[in-house]
């Protein structure tokens, strides 16, 4: 997390970002009401999350067609590519702990024997 605090980028609340991982991780077709039964947050909030999304081109909106009170979450190209970032990001992570806790094993392993 803290990664994604310090790089040059969107710097998303918790709310947002869990409302931009639930679209990109889930499979497609979701709306702002499905997203706030989802994560059990108010319509409004998911609304407020989707308008800064919508800023930073993350994700957009659409009126079903089929249906025009309900509103469609959609996913974006730039939105694809930062979450390609996260994933770098979480990976480089994941490796660096591995290391570490594999060098703290090493040591402890050592000290008792």
């Amino acid at each position: 997390m803290v990664s994604l605090v310090r790089r040059d980028g969107p710097d998303l609340s918790a709310r947002q970002l869990a409302v931009f991982l639930t679209c990109y991780l889930q499979e497609e077709g979701h709306t702002v009401r499905g997203l706030a039964a989802e994560l059990n947050v108010s319509k409004p909030a998911i609304t407020r999350a989707l308008d800064r999304l919508g800023e930073l081109d993350l994700a957009r909106r659409k009126v079903d067609p089929l249906d025009r009170r309900s509103v469609l979450v959609q996913r974006t190209l730039k939105g694809a590519a930062y979450l390609r970032e996260i994933r770098s990001i979480m990976g480089e992570t994941s490796t660096v702990a591995k290391k570490e806790t594999e060098t703290r094993v090493v040591r402890a392993t050592r000290r008792a024997a």
